[in-house]
């Protein structure tokens, strides 16, 4: 049997840790099959997200003035997320997530 994608829909917390310093963004994510959608919400302001969610990988963009910042990771159960970051000219570093 195909496991089912989890359904990531809601408000997440981040703690990201870059090269260049840490921060607490917070996401809204809106999940229609494998497509994401949503929110950044943090020191860069607010921008649409635009992503995939395929199995346990979740791969999402925004943009900025800065260019645009890259996540990519890896669910743990359906409340928990943990992966890599590029954040462009501000460098790359690491996050995990819980949603609220």
């Amino acid at each position: 049997a195909l496991a089912l994608a989890a359904d990531i829909s809601g408000k997440w917390s981040f703690e990201v840790v870059l090269d260049a310093g840490s921060g607490s963004p917070t996401f809204e994510f809106t999940q229609s099959g494998e497509t994401l959608t949503g929110m950044y919400h943090g020191q860069f302001g607010d921008a649409k997200v635009t992503g995939t969610v395929k199995g346990d990988k979740v791969d999402f963009t925004f943009g900025g003035d800065a260019g645009s910042v890259n996540y990519y990771g890896t669910l743990d159960g359906a409340k928990k997320m943990k992966g890599t970051v590029d954040y462009g000219e501000a460098g790359k570093g690491t996050f995990t997530a819980a949603k609220l």
